[in-house]
């Protein structure tokens, strides 16, 4: 059956990001197929109709050697994913120590993330560790199957001509532009064949120049798919490009989905630092709003303020306006009284001053230094 199928004149395009997904999503209720010919992949969704499902898995039976069943994530293959993350990439030791036993625990995978997703100092580490982990996987299956092949999204040629790739896959003769993609693209598919694909090493030398990373979404070309039997294709399995698609979780489809199950849950979720710095705005949002209470307040009249702030009685001669009365009021209680029996009136004041000096300074025994015997 095999030599009937037409032969594909260039390395299949795939998409990494599907097969990430479809690695995580695969499970006993849920099948993902890979097409060896042109490249496509089939979801068997058990909540089509059972006609659509006997008629997949007729065809399915019938060409065994065209389809690849994607493997189904064990618990244990899962679990070394979490310990591998945790002893790699956790540097805090109660952070490690707490997902530790999380990965211990009932439902560690969904508890791991939803701890993850509240951690966000780990959850940009996670993500990175996950898809290299996933590719190296994904690239070693796909090798097993000797299925030739170039990820999409490495891909660096112009729209144009992938498309031009994609709609001639089984032609001989090309034009000169696609001749050339097409070398390129079998110089690129050797790549994931070497050992460096399985164990990628960090470049040697000097190190780049630390700067701000740009995430640039790839420039992928819409599916061109020219022999998908009828029966594949209410299957088939073409998501949208998304950078954080592949959330590991088996429950949920999309990042958007998980994110949307945490913030529903009722657990109280409190930081005491962040609890104490609400505390403060809104003593500062309070204090704020009394001052927008105060009319045209002229704080450049010194006089002024200093009346607001201290007792009215220590200056009986100044004119306090309706400004520094409100001003007053704003800081009444708010700075220390002053202590000790001061005269108020200049009257008062002076004859204390007079007693002052009568009274003279107080007279201090000198100090003697005693004579070290000889």
């Amino acid at each position: 059956m095999a030599e009937n199928y037409p032969k594909a004149q260039n390395p299949l395009i795939l998409r990494f990001h599907r097969l990430i997904d479809a690695f995580a999503k695969s499970d006993d209720e849920r099948d993902f197929y890979l097409d060896t010919v042109e490249g496509f992949m089939l979801y068997a969704d058990l909540d089509k109709g059972t006609d659509d499902l006997d008629r997949l898995q007729k065809e399915l039976d019938a060409h065994k050697g065209r389809y690849c069943l994607i493997p189904k994530m064990t618990f244990y293959e899962t679990k070394k994913f979490m310990e591998g993350f945790v002893n790699e990439k956790v540097y805090d030791i109660d952070t490690k120590e707490k997902l530790l036993d999380i990965i211990q625990s009932r439902e560690a995978r969904e508890n791991f993330l939803e701890f993850i997703y509240d951690h966000l100092t780990e959850l940009e580490k996670w993500q990175q560790y996950y898809h290299e982990r996933s590719r190296i996987r994904v690239i070693e299956w796909l090798r097993d199957n000797n299925v030739e092949f170039v990820f999409e999204e490495d891909i660096d040629i112009v729209k144009p001509v992938v498309e031009k790739l994609k709609q001639y896959i089984f032609d001989e003769k090309v034009s000169k532009d696609v001749q050339t993609a097409r070398n390129q693209l079998e110089a690129k598919a050797k790549t994931y064949y070497s050992n460096e694909a399985l164990n990628p090493r960090p470049k040697r030398g000097r190190p780049p120049k630390q700067t701000a990373k740009v995430e640039l979404e790839p420039q992928l070309v819409s599916d061109m798919f020219q022999t998908v039997p009828p029966p594949c294709r209410p299957f088939l399995f073409m998501p949208d490009y998304s950078a954080n698609a592949a959330t590991f979780s088996s429950k949920f489809d999309s990042e958007a989905q998980l994110i949307a199950s945490l913030k529903g849950t009722t657990r109280a979720k409190v930081d005491t630092k962040l609890e104490a710095l609400s505390l403060r705005l809104e003593s500062l949002r309070h204090l704020s709003d009394r001052l927008k209470g105060v009319d045209d307040l002229n704080i450049g009249r010194e006089k002024g303020v200093i009346e607001a702030v201290s007792d009215t009685s220590h200056f009986s001669d100044v004119k306090v306006s309706k400004d520094d009365d409100k001003m007053k009021s704003l800081f009444s209680g708010a700075l220390p009284q002053k202590k000790g029996n001061v005269p108020k009136k200049p009257e008062e004041l002076q004859e204390y001053m007079e007693k002052k000096k009568k009274a003279g300074s107080k007279m201090v025994t000198p100090l003697t230094r005693k004579k070290k015997k000889s």
